[in-house]
């Protein structure tokens, strides 16, 4: 089979893209033939110029439909799987994929199709559907790309895309990692035979010591407001006899607060091995998200590395993590409750290994690279595929 991946990518890596390769790498390891198709958010400066290249080339970009014309008839493709179309391919993209009859299936890892920042988060931090329905102005009427333009340009592309029809009529099943997900799309008049779940495939483990505890409470990822970082960083204020670690990339909106707790540090962003022995000497990893979330590999890490998780009852989340059973549920934005639950996992040594070895049992049976090349082959089959 070949199939034709396109994909927008982000001015940075992000998780989704790494989340994108595990799934090109899993299809090559199956013997199938995978071409990407490409442009990256960091061609477009950040001049007045720029920005108007990326509102009329969001809204729609004839030129990414007229060279996908040319690749799709010179590779041939027997299924396209789309990703990110902002801000450089758009909806475009679609009309020559149609009108050739390849079937088209589409990875929605946040809900760009219903909110035009995707994370479904206002100015503040809280959750926020507001824009959902059709109502795509209310992220420029509450500014929530934090620059007036950009709202507006974000706001204009999506309410061009649901008003054209270019995306919903141009894909045959949207590859969602949840049910919580199918839901939402569900609601916002997705048909649920088009909707086909696929969740996070199990990251390779370079090492893995399930026989060690543990010292330390673990933070892993960017270290942004929506992420949790703050609640993470005063449930250590509240427990200062337990040390707390975060490894990742400070965002560029992340304001370091006045008078952190001694008995927490930043270790910078980790990869690779450097990764997993952080993993490995965690006792507990912490994922408290107050966003969606699409289907963290952070918390299917930690399982696999037998350690017990902590996250917000909201999302994907819920889904992955059995409260009392292979971790704890919070409610999101609650920095009392996790530091109680930080505090009922970390000293019971008995409590942590079970926590942890159910959570690694329940990764290797539903997320499993062999599980999830199944079910992607299912969701190919549902978008018309003709598999032997």
């Amino acid at each position: 089979m070949k199939v034709l991946y396109v994909h927008n990518k982000y001015s940075k890596p992000s998780g989704e893209e790494h989340a994108a390769g595990e799934l090109v790498s899993l299809l090559q390891e199956h013997g199938h033939e995978v071409r990407w198709f490409t442009r990256s958010s960091s061609e477009i400066s950040n001049s007045f110029f720029g920005k108007i290249k990326a509102l009329i080339t969001g809204v729609y970009n004839p030129c990414s439909a007229k060279e996908l014309s040319r690749i799709l008839d010179e590779y041939n493709p027997d299924i396209v799987q789309v990703q990110n179309l902002y801000p450089l391919l758009s909806s475009s993209i679609f009309a020559p994929i149609k009108k050739r009859g390849i079937p088209v299936v589409m990875r929605c890892p946040n809900y760009r199709l219903f909110c035009p920042e995707g994370l479904s988060l206002d100015p503040e931090g809280n959750i926020c559907e507001r824009c959902w329905g059709g109502h795509e102005f209310n992220c420029a009427r509450l500014n929530c790309m934090g620059s007036r333009s950009k709202s507006i340009g974000y706001a204009v592309r999506n309410s061009f895309s649901r008003i054209s029809g270019n995306i919903v009529n141009g894909v045959d099943v949207f590859i969602v990692q949840s049910e919580f997900q199918k839901q939402k799309f569900i609601n916002q008049g997705i048909p649920a035979e088009r909707i086909g779940i696929l969740a996070g495939i199990s990251p390779k483990l370079e090492q893995s010591r399930p026989d060690v505890l543990g010292e330390w409470v673990s933070f892993v990822g960017r270290v942004s407001a929506e992420k949790g970082i703050y609640e993470f960083i005063e449930a250590a204020r509240l427990n200062p006899d337990i040390p707390f670690k975060i490894a990742g990339n400070l965002d560029s909106n992340f304001v370091m607060p006045k008078n952190l707790p001694a008995n927490i540090e930043f270790v910078g962003f980790k990869k690779g091995a450097d990764l997993d022995e952080f993993y490995i000497n965690s006792r507990i990893v912490v994922v408290p998200s107050k966003w969606y979330e699409g289907f963290p590999n952070v918390i299917v890490r930690a399982m696999l590395h037998q350690k017990p998780v902590i996250t917000c009852n909201i999302g994907a989340m819920q889904s992955i993590i059995d409260d009392n059973i292979n971790g704890i549920l919070i409610p999101p934005g609650n920095a009392e409750a996790l530091s109680e639950a930080v505090r009922q996992i970390y000293c019971d040594e008995s409590l942590c290994r079970d926590y942890g070895r159910n959570g690694c049992d329940k990764a290797g049976k539903l997320y499993s690279r062999e599980t999830i090349y199944d079910d992607l082959m299912n969701i190919y089959r549902e978008a018309g595929v003709m598999l032997q």
